[in-house]
């Protein structure tokens, strides 16, 4: 009788998402959080801090990027494949001030060969959306979580 190797079970992407937050200082160092997570879904929430603020007195723009790039990553990784961003971009629709609690919601829209697209929409505690992001990714080589 033949043995046949029958390959491991992928991880999960909680247990994905674990192993990326683990390491990842940039997004611990914000305050981020990874609130859920599924296969092609991340959700990140961030509090606007006051070393957030900028010169009109409104959460600096880059800060929000930086949780709509956060949430796309998880996203896009969230099946164990080494995936990077290939592109984004933003649009800034409403301000966010010291204290908000913004929420980037990560939804990939298609994924065909190495490349994926991805949609956030971020917004405040009180549903208005503060921008919307969209990400264009290329899978890599590896996994997030090396498998045998």
């Amino acid at each position: 009788m033949e043995d046949k190797l029958i390959p491991p079970e992928p991880p999960s992407p909680a247990i994905v998402a674990a192993a990326m937050y683990a390491r990842d200082v940039a997004a611990q160092s914000m305050g981020i959080k990874i609130t859920d997570i599924e296969a092609g879904r991340a959700v990140a929430s961030m509090p606007v801090r006051a070393d957030m603020i900028q010169g009109h007195n409104t959460c600096h723009g880059g800060m929000i990027f930086s949780l709509a790039d956060t949430a796309f990553a998880y996203a896009c990784n969230s099946q164990n494949q080494a995936t990077v961003a290939a592109g984004c971009n933003i649009e800034f629709l409403k301000p966010a001030f010291l204290d908000d609690l913004l929420t980037a919601d990560a939804k990939q829209v298609t994924l065909s060969g190495r490349s994926g697209i991805y949609d956030v929409q971020i917004s405040n505690q009180h549903g208005e959306i503060v921008a919307v992001f969209r990400g264009k990714s290329a899978a890599i080589k590896g996994q997030v979580i090396p498998q045998e």
